[in-house]
């Protein structure tokens, strides 16, 4: 789940990060009035889950509140690679100095965070990774011990940060640290994190993501979720319950387990199929879980074929091809369908099946030969 930059800078501010002192508006009156509140020079910056949006005319300068008020009613009035523009952060402007990278992740194969930090702050930090590799200082933290006060003065060491910054660049690291770690996040980034002329460290900018899986431990940031970034089916079958993610290919896979949803793609791809989405029901589904996985793999345009593929474990395959013949009748499809029941009451959900005249197979090599040879017709 992506939160906008001002909810990570609020959440990074209650952490003891410095953040500019703007608001949020999602008038242009209201873009005037906080402009107003601020006094002086501000900058007006659209609030939408993508990157790029200085080059797309979403960040603007304004010399006062009139201005604000004009460069908030044409940024609100946008859309940045396809996401519409409802909100635009109204921040002071800041005498800046130097920009730098500070981040935290997850670095999966040391099986551990990762602080990440460059004096090559306010640009892309992948490009610069991909370009200039040594620019990146890391410095991976045990997670029994945490951030060490040392570590942080070897990252302001290694990015050549002047002395005088460390005691306030050290907090700032902890703090995004506890931040990373309290709010179960897998980025937390400050891009840039500038020395300003007053010889002070700001956070201009700030990203989380944060794991879907903990979600349910965090309520109040649950409740941030942006639902414009993401696919409608997708919004849909988290209600559901299911494990979805859109693709741009033409069979749809409806299958239980990450692992065999994995493994029917690669499949797919192998007799010159595409698949157009993962879906994963996973174990235990019945009928009603079932028939929502299904409208949400049909109303995908793109979609010629479905290809299901079953393992009757937890899952009782006669449930399933119920759930199948549920959706069926709701959404009354006309493309074709193989299905592939392999396991517990799998006799029973095949009959229920073939009674419906869907195509039915016993091996996923002759089901995904099928899907495809379908969605080709």
């Amino acid at each position: 789940m992506k939160l906008h930059e001002y909810q990570s800078k609020q959440i990074f501010g209650k952490y003891g990060v410095p953040v500019p002192k703007g608001h949020v508006a999602a008038t242009a009156m209201e873009a005037r009035q906080i402009a107003e509140e601020l006094g002086g020079r501000v900058v007006v910056k659209s609030q939408v889950l993508v990157g790029g949006r200085g080059k797309a005319g979403g960040i603007r300068l304004a010399k006062n509140p009139k201005e604000a008020e004009e460069v908030a009613a044409a940024i609100l009035g946008m859309e940045i690679k396809g996401l519409p523009v409802r909100k635009v952060l109204v921040d002071p402007a800041a005498n800046i100095e130097q920009e730098i990278y500070l981040g935290i992740t997850n670095d999966r194969a040391a099986r551990r965070p990762v602080f990440m930090a460059s004096a090559a702050g306010g640009v892309d930090i992948e490009e610069v990774a991909r370009t200039s590799p040594e620019k990146i200082i890391k410095v991976h933290i045990d997670p029994l011990l945490g951030l060490r006060d040392y570590q942080a003065r070897d990252i302001a060491l290694g990015i050549d940060l002047p002395k005088e910054h460390w005691k306030q660049f050290g907090e700032i690291c902890h703090g995004l640290y506890r931040a990373y770690m309290d709010c179960d996040a897998t980025l937390a980034e400050i891009n840039p994190l500038v020395i300003l002329k007053e010889n002070t460290l700001m956070a201009l900018d700030g990203k989380m993501l944060l794991d879907d899986n903990a979600l349910f431990r965090h309520p109040d940031l649950a409740e941030m979720r942006d639902v414009d970034e993401e696919a409608a089916a997708e919004t849909e079958a988290r209600k559901y319950d299911l494990s979805f993610i859109k693709l741009d290919g033409s069979i749809g896979c409806m299958v239980n387990g990450a692992g065999l949803a994995m493994t029917t793609m690669d499949i797919v791809k192998l007799f010159g199929g595409d698949p157009a989405n993962f879906l994963d029901i996973g174990g235990g589904a019945g009928a009603e879980k079932v028939a929502a996985a299904m409208r949400i793999i049909l109303s995908d345009k793109n979609v010629k074929a479905i290809l299901f593929n079953i393992f009757g474990g937890i899952t009782r395959c006669d449930e399933v091809a119920k759930g199948i013949l549920v959706a069926l009748k709701e959404v009354k499809p006309t493309i074709p369908m193989v299905v592939r029941l392999v396991g517990t009451n799998a006799e029973e959900g095949r009959k229920l099946l073939a009674d419906a005249k869907m195509i039915t197979a016993e091996t996923l090599a002759d089901a995904a030969k099928k899907a495809v040879a379908a969605a080709n017709a």
